[in-house]
C-alpha cells in the first residue's frame, strides 16, 4: 500500500491536493483507490479538476469517498477524460 507521501496518480492527471488528502485520512479508501487501474484513477481525477465552481468540486470529492467504498471503479453517467491521447 502507498504512504501518506505517495500516491498512485492517473494516466495523465497527477492527484490534486484537495483530493489526496482525502484519500489518505482513510486507510481503506486509499486502499481502494491504490487498486484501481491508473486509467480509471484518471478518471475521477479529472471528474474532479473540471469542475468549475469550488463547491461542485468538494461534492465530487465527497462522492469519491462514497462511491469508491461502494465499489465503484469509475464516475457514473460521464463521458469521460478528454485529456488523454
Amino acid at each position: 500500500m502507498a504512504t501518506a507521501t505517495t500516491i498512485a496518480t492517473g494516466v495523465v492527471h497527477e492527484v490534486p491536493e484537495d483530493l489526496r488528502s482525502a484519500l489518505v485520512s482513510d486507510e481503506s479508501l486509499l486502499e481502494r483507490w491504490e487498486d484501481l487501474t491508473p486509467l480509471a484513477r484518471n478518471e475521477w481525477i479529472c471528474w474532479t479538476v473540471t469542475c468549475k465552481k469550488p463547491e461542485t468540486r468538494s461534492h465530487h470529492i465527497d462522492r469519491i469517498k462514497t462511491e469508491l467504498i461502494a465499489g465503484k471503479r469509475r464516475p457514473c453517467c460521464w463521458a469521460g477524460c478528454g485529456h488523454r491521447t
